[in-house]
């Protein structure tokens, strides 16, 4: 499943890949998989009350990649980016433009060091000086290969065990491994007795704005709302815990605030009352800017109460990342037992208690 997941390709916008492969894994253990009309997927199982609380569970389809823009006169690609890049981890990478005859490969290029000047070779080259070298020769050649303006631009990078096989490296665990946590759950859910309707979603265009959260939220109008992402790991050379607090293989991360967010406190909580109870690891954390689809679910029609649940990874917002495999596991466990224990009184005691 992991494999599958990050193998497949689906930046903002294009997520059709990526969506039928949730759907594939996800189906066996819902009563229902329904789209909504942005490309959200929604799988939902019934517990042993059909009219419980809704508890949403969402991980994002979309890894972050590129468009393509334009073709110049010799065959080169220009591109737009879409999400997060930092220009450092972006040149000499292969790439696959997605055209609508087939994949195509390619690699980011731009001036060699060799030819500029030295002032030049010491600053990071700017996104709008590169291209992308399919091998073209000409703007014929490349609009004959299939390359179109609006067409897809994806990161190349197998899944990959490591050496240390609790270690996972692939090229989009943002987000897929939050897609692998919501299928597991409904997985580890479905035998059990619950009084609650679990969602678990795919959502789209996270990576540009947490669109795909505000639909398929404004459709499920859930009661509790989980965000499973990614986080920071704070256990590379270099960070201190002034910069990120979480280490890879340490539990969960349980974010109190990020740019789109403050976790709701009540929900903190009862999550972390139940870790405690069942000697689940979890980590808190905080991310000065940035979000996640929380930010999107907690402010939907009246408000739902929120909390992002992320895994500590290495290199996000690159081609290749690297996650523990424990964390995911952990994930999957706190969250399925969290369900189990909530019912229609809890719920109402985290929306209005005062603990």
């Amino acid at each position: 499943m992991l494999k599958a997941l990050t193998d497949a390709n689906g930046v903002p916008g294009h997520e059709d890949e990526v969506r039928d492969v949730m759907r594939e894994h996800i189906t066996p253990y819902a009563d229902e998989v329904t789209v909504d009309h942005l490309g959200s997927l929604i799988a939902r199982k019934t517990g042993s009350v059909s009219d419980g609380p809704k508890i949403m569970v969402a991980g994002h389809l979309d890894e972050i990649g590129f468009m393509v823009t334009r073709i110049d006169d010799k065959g080169f690609i220009y591109f737009q980016p879409l999400g997060g890049w930092w220009e450092q981890v972006m040149l000499a990478q292969r790439v696959t433009i997605m055209t609508r005859t087939g994949n195509i490969p390619g690699v980011i290029g731009s001036k060699p060091p060799h030819i500029l000047s030295p002032e030049a070779r010491r600053n990071p080259v700017d996104k709008k000086e590169m291209f992308i070298d399919i091998g073209a020769q000409s703007k014929e050649q490349a609009t004959e290969f299939g390359v179109r303006p609006g067409d897809s631009i994806v990161p190349v990078c197998d899944f990959t065990v490591m050496k240390n096989e609790k270690m996972l490296m692939a090229k989009a665990w943002d987000n897929r491994i939050g897609c692998a946590i919501a299928i597991d759950v409904l997985k580890q859910l479905k035998d059990v007795e619950h009084p609650n309707t679990v969602y678990g979603v795919g959502t789209v265009q996270e990576e540009v704005g947490l669109r795909g959260a505000k639909t398929a939220t404004n459709v499920i109008q859930p009661d509790i709302g989980f965000s499973v992402d990614v986080g920071i790991a704070g256990d590379t050379p270099g960070i201190s815990e002034k910069d990120a607090l979480a280490k890879m293989g340490k539990g969960p991360q349980i974010l109190i605030y990020d740019g789109s967010m403050i976790s709701h406190r009540r929900l903190r909580n009862f999550i972390t009352d139940t870790a405690d109870e069942l000697g689940i690891p979890y980590q808190f954390d905080y991310v000065a800017g940035g979000g996640t689809d929380a930010g999107a679910i907690h402010v939907t029609a009246g408000g739902v109460p929120s909390l992002a649940i992320s895994i500590a990874t290495r290199y996000i917002h690159t081609h290749a990342a690297i996650l523990h495999r424990d964390d995911f596991e952990n994930a999957v466990k706190l969250i399925t037992e969290v369900i189990k224990r909530l019912d229609k009184d809890q719920v109402k005691e985290i929306i209005f208690g005062q603990a």
